[in-house]
């Protein structure tokens, strides 16, 4: 494998809304996160991905962008933007910007021109049809956020327009190439700034199936979810080949592209030697317990079913390249309050699935408040179902029968906002967040979990992230955990997650993912411990006995 610059590396997402508020507007800004880049460097993060902060409406919060070229003032101005890519670069930290794409704003100059003259030039760069009242859809697909994918094209009644997402999102069509090249221009713009490269949104939608067909409905709704058309689309790799020869890899930029349906024999083409991407998340686990009904069929996984993805997923990349890992991000619950079982949520178990996670092979991704372990929202408020996602599923859950407590829980548990509340940085007022009142209220257990608490105390979990990420990058074992193999170890041991990662040492990995104690033979003798979540470890000639969620890191 050719060595790149971002192999060793610890990256950081940042939901620049929910940060850190220096204007007290009750909105995180770019000062904020200029404030804290030296938490981030002592941290041990190497790259930091924001979350967008393009001019936009905020309907789908910054994934809507009326233009690619502006920072939207909630969040500073161009030369804070400057200021920031400066002072991370004295800290060896490169900046990702999100790279959005599918679609735009319906506030972008682009769509206002098509609806204006729906077919002059701009009136190509979206799927517009013409329509009439009582005419069947040119498709049944179902958007992302509930409902047809069609809306009436504002102006012109005869007219609909395509949007995979929300209706004020509408999408590009990147069959024109001229939109292609205008996207390609804009790319190279931010890369010549000084910008190390982007994670790309959504970006396995850009190809639809053309001509537009109905798929099989699979609700009482009698539409399709998306997935259908995605699995038969064909040619998407001739669109991300182009963007790429015409953008980052003439930048050497690092790109992580949100890939969900790709085909599997096309890992390759997306992220091996020579792929359209650098890296792309591994989503095998966030996608478990999911079905195509909706939120409120969903189900949490169990341990042996987490840990038989990940393997997965680290099988299937093992010749080809690096996945990105996480753990959550800001459209998935908190992790901690996912994958852990109810009432067994605390800091040994956190630690734990901090660290299967942070050391496996490929490039791992924490994203904000992961590292103090933050959690779920506790108590219902309005913010847990006033999001998109939410909105939709709720509504879907009622009409399937559940009543509207079973379905406030189900939405909860699921909802986008478990990971947006406001960064707990301290006990104080909002946490410290902001000096006025966020746009999200605070998790109300901030005064238990905040980091300047876990700062000052040596057995946090903060203090247990910067252990692992210092194995991984600072320490005589990161080129074995950078680029050594990955095999998993005693697989089949129930709840027990060990695997080895073998390269100039040999290194066993393992977490006891249960509150019972269990015994795991050693394949060799253990030569040093490396990291352990508890005081002690119970270690005899050929076995060590694991605690309740104890996680080891052995060299043997």
């Amino acid at each position: 494998m050719k060595k790149k610059w971002w192999h060793g590396k610890v990256a950081y997402q940042i939901y620049p809304k929910s940060f850190l508020d220096t204007t007290g507007n009750g909105i995180g800004d770019l000062r904020g996160i200029l404030q804290k880049l030296d938490y981030l460097k002592d941290l041990g993060i190497g790259i930091l991905w924001l979350s967008p902060i393009y001019c936009s409406p905020l309907v789908d919060q910054g994934y809507d962008i009326s233009d690619y070229y502006n920072i939207d003032p909630l969040f500073g101005t161009m030369d804070d933007f400057n200021e920031l890519l400066e002072e991370a670069k004295k800290r060896d930290i490169a900046i990702l910007m999100d790279l959005v794409i599918n679609h735009c704003s319906d506030e972008h100059e682009w769509f206002k021109k098509a609806c204006a003259d729906p077919d002059g030039k701009y009136g190509q760069y979206f799927y517009i049809r013409d329509w009439h009242e009582g005419e069947p859809l040119p498709c049944n697909w179902r958007s992302y956020f509930g409902g047809s994918c069609w809306e009436p094209l504002p102006g012109h009644p005869d007219k609909i327009y395509l949007h995979l997402f929300h209706k004020r999102q509408p999408d590009l069509n990147w069959e024109n190439p001229d939109l292609r090249a205008e996207l390609y221009q804009m790319i190279n713009w931010w890369l010549d700034k000084g910008l190390a490269g982007f994670r790309i949104d959504a970006i396995i939608n850009i190809k639809k199936v053309l001509p537009f067909r109905d798929f099989p409905a699979d609700r009482e709704d009698g539409l399709s979810s998306i997935d259908h058309m995605l699995a038969a689309a064909d040619g998407i790799g001739d669109f991300l080949k182009e963007m790429a020869e015409n953008s980052f890899y003439s930048h050497d930029a690092f790109t992580v592209g949100e890939v969900f349906n790709a085909k599997d024999d096309a890992l390759a083409d997306f992220i091996g030697e020579n792929g359209y991407f650098s890296s792309m998340f591994d989503f095998k686990e966030t996608i478990l317990g999911r079905t195509p009904l909706g939120i409120y069929d969903w189900s949490r996984p169990t341990p042996e079913q987490y840990k038989t993805a990940v393997f997965e997923a680290q099988r299937e990349m093992a010749n080809i390249g690096f996945y990105s890992n996480i753990i959550e991000n800001h459209d998935q619950p908190r992790g901690v309050s996912h994958y852990l079982p109810d009432g067994e949520i605390n800091e040994t178990s956190k630690k734990m699935l901090g660290g299967l996670s942070l050391l496996s092979r490929g490039l791992p991704f924490i994203y904000q408040g992961q590292e103090i372990g933050m959690e779920n929202i506790h108590s219902w408020n309005k913010s847990a179902t006033d999001e998109l996602g939410a909105k939709d599923g709720f509504k879907v859950a009622l009409e399937a029968g559940l009543t509207r407590e079973e379905a406030l829980e189900k939405m909860m548990h699921y909802s986008r906002n478990n990971t947006r509340t406001p960064f707990q940085w301290d006990a104080t007022k909002n946490a410290g967040f902001s000096s006025g009142t966020p746009w999200l209220p605070v998790n109300s257990d901030y005064a238990a979990i905040n980091l300047a608490e876990q700062q000052s105390r040596p057995d946090s979990v903060f203090q247990f992230y910067r252990k692992l990420t210092h194995l991984r990058t600072a320490s005589p074992y990161r080129d074995t955990f950078v680029y050594g193999t990955f095999t998993p170890y005693l697989a089949e041991q129930k709840n027990l997650f060990a695997y080895l990662r073998e390269g100039e040492q040999t290194i066993l990995v393992a977490g006891n993912f249960q509150n019972e104690p269990q015994t795991m033979k050693l394949p060799a003798k253990i030569k040093a411990v490396l990291l352990n979540n508890l005081p002690e470890i119970g270690a005899l000639e050929n076995e060590v006995r694991l605690e309740g969620y104890q996680f080891v890191v052995l060299e043997v």
